[in-house]
């Protein structure tokens, strides 16, 4: 019992990246075991017939991989990725795209029918990746052989090798890398237009969330005001750190990463968490 403690002790201090990577390796050890069922109830086919029966295979699918390379490469590519977009946005959001990008890249390969199942994480990733690379277009991934690449290059390769991919054996999963990607470009720029559509599907996760909790009873209480209550910051406040934030990310945009000052990148790696 004491390993299955000190798994739980680690996934308990583990970030957001970090659980949905050990969600992602259990489910693949469950699928190395019970392939024919994993298969069978949690990938997603491209029948809408099939799908109508099995309507959670529009998320499922996105957390079960085909083979060892699948699964590594895409959480190697998710842990980087995701940290960095951690430093821009917080966990919720994290999860939004992440789910949002699995969600529309299911509903791109059902438009596209190319026959099989869908499979692998890649639209909740392609999703992310998007996303932060509009955000901060001009943040440079340093590489030993190659040296600094900006971040808005790296996406636009992953994106032309979907459309490229099209033609392929494996278009269905090449169209669903494109149905994430899209819905990680709209969702960065509706934030920055002050609107967040990952609130709609907080509300349908939180709609079910809510149907599975037991009923509490309806019990009085007293509840005393604590005096020493750590203070919430005024609406000034907050205005005043989000424009803190706007002008250093406007610098990165702008000049890079590597140009902030330890100050500026400090503020923003608390601002972050």
């Amino acid at each position: 019992m004491s390993f299955i403690n000190d798994i739980e002790r680690e996934y308990g201090k583990a970030t957001i990246v970090e659980k949905i990577i050990y969600i992602n390796v259990a489910l693949f050890l469950i699928m190395l075991f019970a392939k024919s069922f994993s298969t069978n109830w949690f990938t997603l086919a491209s029948s809408f017939n099939v799908f109508t029966s099995k309507p959670w295979t529009i998320f499922t699918y996105g957390f079960f991989h085909s083979n060892f390379p699948h699964i590594l490469f895409n959480l190697i590519f998710l842990y980087y990725i995701g940290n960095l977009f951690l430093n821009f946005f917080t966990k919720k959001q994290f999860l939004n795209y992440y789910f949002l990008g699995i969600l529309f890249g299911g509903i791109a390969f059902l438009i596209l029918n190319p026959g099989g199942y869908l499979i692998g994480a890649s639209a909740g990733l392609m999703a992310i990746l998007v996303g932060v690379a509009t955000k901060i277009p001009s943040y440079e991934i340093r590489f030993n052989l190659i040296g600094g690449v900006k971040l808005w290059i790296i996406a636009a390769i992953y994106i032309s090798i979907s459309i490229i991919g099209l033609e392929s054996r494996n278009s269905g999963g090449n169209m669903a890398h494109l149905g994430g990607a899209l819905v990680g470009f709209i969702y960065t720029k509706q934030l920055e237009k002050g609107n967040d559509i990952g609130k709609v599907l907080e509300g349908i996760i939180g709609f079910f969330i809510n149907l599975l909790k037991p009923k509490e009873k309806n019990t009085l209480r007293t509840v005393h005001k604590k005096t020493n209550a750590k203070r919430k910051p005024t609406v000034k406040e907050s205005n005043v750190k989000q424009k803190q934030i706007d002008s250093i990310l406007d610098k990165i945009s702008k000049s890079g990463y590597e140009s902030l000052n330890k100050k500026e990148k400090d503020f923003l790696f608390k601002s972050g968490k």
